[in-house]
C-alpha cells in the first residue's frame, strides 16, 4: 500500500465505496461494503473505514455524503445556494484520522437540500469547463440543477424514484407488476403525464383496473408506471429544462429512462456516470488541498 496517496471515499445511507489513489490520480484499487451511514451510530463509522481501508491508512482520506449528516461521522454544515459546488475550503475535518468531509448544499427558499450530488456536479464540472445549464442526478430521489458560470443556481428535487419504488410494491398496483420492461409503454406513460399531469392519481389506478378487465400485461403496466411518474415530474420540472441543454448523472438503465422521455420533449442531453463524476469531484477537491498531481 505504499502507492497509496489518498484515498477517495463515497459514504451513502446503504452504502460504503472506496477508490485507492495514486499521486497522479490514478485508481489503484476500487473497494466497497454495505456498512452505509444507515447501519452506523456515531462511533461505528471509523471501525467501519479502518475495515475496509485499514491496510491503506494512515493515508488521508477525503470523503463525501451522508457521512457528514446529523446522523453521520461529524455534520459538515451546508453550503447555501447559489454557491460553487463545495470543496476543500469548506471540508470539515474528523477528529484523530486524517479524514475531511465534503458538505452538502441546501436552498432556503423553496427548501431543498443535498448531500452527494454536489461532488457529482463538481466532477462534471471539472471534466466538463465552461458548462452551463440543467444537471438533472436521476435517482431515488432526483435533482434538478440549473448551473451557471461554475455555480449552483438553484434546484428542485422530486421523490419519483422512491413513489415508483413504494407503489411498485407496496400498493394495490403491486399486483399488476412484472419485472421486464415496454419501452412504448413506457413512452405512452410519458406523454399520459406531461400533457395532463393534473391526473396522475386517476391515471394510476387505471393501471390496476386494466390489469383486471383488459390483461394489461405486467411488464407494459410497469413501464407505464414509470413512464406515468417521470412525465408528472418532468412537467413540474419543465422551467429546468426547457430550452435548456441538460447533462444526465445516473445509473445506466435510469438514465436512459430520463433521456428517452426528453427526447420527445426535443430535449438532446449528455450522459455522465456517477461513479466516474463522483470520483473526478473527490480527486478536484483533492488536488485543492494537497496541490497539483505529481
Amino acid at each position: 500500500m505504499a502507492d497509496v496517496a489518498w484515498i477517495a471515499v463515497d459514504w451513502g445511507t446503504s452504502h460504503l465505496r472506496a477508490w485507492l489513489m495514486d499521486r497522479s490520480g490514478a485508481v489503484i484499487e476500487r473497494r466497497q461494503s454495505d456498512a452505509g451511514m444507515g447501519t452506523l451510530d456515531r462511533d461505528g463509522f471509523e471501525p467501519a473505514l479502518r475495515a475496509l481501508v485499514g491496510d491503506a491508512l494512515p493515508a488521508p482520506v477525503l470523503a463525501c455524503g451522508m457521512v457528514g449528516s446529523r446522523q453521520g461521522w461529524a455534520e459538515a454544515p451546508y453550503a447555501t445556494a447559489p454557491c460553487p459546488p463545495p470543496g476543500a475550503a469548506q471540508a470539515v475535518q474528523v477528529p484523530g484520522l486524517d479524514v475531511r468531509i465534503l458538505p452538502g448544499v441546501k436552498q432556503p427558499r423553496p427548501a431543498d437540500v443535498m448531500r452527494g450530488e454536489e461532488t457529482q456536479i463538481a466532477g462534471y464540472l471539472a471534466t466538463h469547463p465552461g458548462f452551463d445549464g440543467v444537471i438533472c442526478l436521476p435517482g431515488t430521489h432526483t435533482k434538478w440543477v440549473h448551473i451557471s458560470a461554475g455555480e449552483i443556481v438553484s434546484f428542485r428535487t422530486a421523490m419519483t424514484g422512491e413513489m415508483f419504488s413504494l407503489l411498485s410494491t407496496q400498493s394495490v398496483l403491486r399486483h399488476s407488476m412484472g419485472t421486464g420492461w415496454d419501452a412504448a409503454s413506457f413512452d405512452a406513460g410519458v406523454d399520459q403525464a406531461i400533457s395532463k399531469p393534473e391526473a396522475l392519481a386517476a391515471s394510476l389506478f387505471s393501471l390496476r383496473a386494466e390489469g383486471l378487465l383488459a390483461g394489461l400485461n405486467p411488464d407494459a403496466a410497469r413501464a407505464r408506471l414509470s413512464g406515468l411518474l417521470i412525465g408528472a415530474e418532468l412537467a413540474a420540472m419543465r422551467p429546468y429544462w426547457l430550452g435548456q441543454q441538460v447533462a444526465l448523472i445516473g445509473a445506466e438503465s435510469l438514465s436512459r429512462a430520463y433521456a428517452d422521455a426528453l427526447a420527445v420533449q426535443s430535449v438532446p442531453c449528455h450522459s455522465a456516470g456517477v461513479e466516474d463524476m463522483t470520483l473526478a469531484g473527490l480527486t478536484a477537491a483533492w488536488t485543492q488541498i494537497y496541490g497539483e498531481a505529481a
